[in-house]
């Protein structure tokens, strides 16, 4: 057997080996493509999520503000109301 011959019979085994090669790459590409989208797709969202968190802090923040506001106001309304009792009491008695 010729030398030629020898070399044609192994072609078809380099073809297949290069064949599943080239399919072990694209499916690495399609991988590589699907995670690329996954994290652009997760990215995406916690950049909304953090948008909306900031929203939800300084949402939080106001109405700590107003929840202070309203405990001094009741404060001096309680006071004022005690007051007005002993004063009634001075009266009464």
């Amino acid at each position: 057997m010729s030398t030629l011959s020898m070399e044609e019979a192994e072609v078809p085994g380099v073809a297949d080996d290069f064949s599943t090669l080239e399919e072990r790459i694209q499916r690495v590409v399609e991988v590589v493509k699907r995670e690329r989208a996954a994290r652009a797709e997760a990215e995406e969202k916690a950049a909304r999520l953090e948008k909306l968190l900031n929203a939800q802090t300084a949402l939080q923040e106001q109405a700590q503000g107003q929840l202070r506001s309203l405990e001094r106001e009741r404060e001096q309304v309680r006071q004022r109301v005690e007051r007005l009792v002993k004063q009634i009491e001075e009266i009464a008695s």
